[in-house]
């Protein structure tokens, strides 16, 4: 055979050798690498941390690499290195990431988690509480409101399903029974929902605000109701007689003589009963209400950061504290004769 082909024989054989491997070699990178995170997983299933991090350094980079596996590795690796508390060496492993990727999203995420992690605990807990109090607070603001419009509603509808309740007239009686009946014997939650989700249905529609103090309204005013009647019918029957005896009608006896014997007797069952209020506010955010609880469970949601729970739970202990001792006051004022 001539050399010239022989030779022509040979070169063309080295291309076509040369093209396979070319082709070839991307599949046995990506087994290669495949086999690495297999390997890491492993070391990482068997609690050997720093074994798998050894492991995944051997991801190398490359520009054509579709799948991200070098940065899938080094990610990894700097979440192995975080958990070990290794923050230098998880610093430079996402910077390695960066220096490729100067926007990706992820490394950037971690490298302020890093960041964070190395400050003192009284430092975070102080940022923490700067970004989230402003919409805590707002949240607190609806609290409250909530809780004031249902503490000027309630006593009077109290009052009255309490009058209704030891009437001698049978309808308003048994009317003023009903109520109670129904409001303490099924759950707040139900009715708020009920009023919201459910009277739209018999054409009837509430903003979430009217019907949030609608249902606490009537609710509490149900409970209140019969707390008033136990005060009132405590006081002693000779008191409405000697009422009577001078000249006093019903309705005279009761605003006069009977209703304020009961303030003193009736400040602690109110009081507890307004301290629930308080929390009870809460099941609100159920119809689409944005207070405290609702605010600091978007919080939570947004920031998987607990912070934002103690500081709702501090708000709420605020709360029921400041109005404990505003009770306590007004019991006191009202039993000052009986103290004498």
């Amino acid at each position: 055979m001539p050399m010239k082909v022989l030779c022509g024989r040979v070169i063309r054989t080295i291309l076509l050798f040369s093209c396979l491997l070319f082709l070839l070699a991307p599949l046995s990178r990506a087994e290669d690498t495949d086999q690495i995170f297999q390997d890491a997983n492993d070391a990482m299933a068997r609690g050997d941390l720093p074994s798998a991090i050894t492991v995944l350094k051997k991801v190398p980079f490359s520009k054509s690499d579709d799948s991200g596996a070098f940065v899938r590795s080094r990610m990894q690796i700097a979440r192995l290195q975080f958990a070990l508390k290794d923050f230098s060496a998880a610093t430079a492993s996402t910077k390695e990431v960066l220096a490729v990727y100067p926007d990706n999203s992820e490394a950037l995420n971690f490298l302020a988690s890093v960041q964070k992690e190395q400050k003192p605990r009284y430092v975070v807990f102080w940022e923490d509480c700067l970004r989230f109090l402003p919409n805590l607070l707002k949240g607190a603001v609806m609290t409250i409101t909530l809780v004031f419009c249902t503490m000027l509603i309630s006593p009077l509808g109290g009052l009255l399903i309490a009058l209704g309740r030891i009437s001698r007239f049978k309808p308003f009686s048994t009317l003023c029974w009903f109520i109670i009946w129904l409001f303490r014997g099924t759950p707040l939650l139900l009715q708020l929902f009920f009023i919201y989700y459910g009277l739209p249905s018999l054409g009837i529609t509430f903003k979430p605000f009217t019907a949030a103090i609608l249902g606490l309204g009537l609710n509490y005013s149900a409970y209140l109701g019969e707390i008033i009647r136990g005060g009132i019918q405590s006081i002693e029957h000779g008191q409405m007689e000697a009422a009577k005896a001078i000249g006093m009608s019903y309705g005279q006896a009761m605003r006069r003589v009977i209703i304020p014997q009961t303030y003193k007797r009736l400040m602690p069952p109110i009081g507890n009963e307004f301290i629930a209020l308080i929390k009870d506010t809460a099941l609100v955010s159920t119809i689409a209400m944005v207070e405290l609880m609702r605010s600091a469970d978007q919080m939570f949601n947004a920031y998987f950061n607990v912070t934002a729970l103690i500081l709702a739970a501090i708000i709420y202990l605020v709360f029921t504290t400041f109005f404990t001792f505003i009770f306590e006051k007004i019991e006191h004022r009202a039993g000052i004769y009986e103290n004498r």
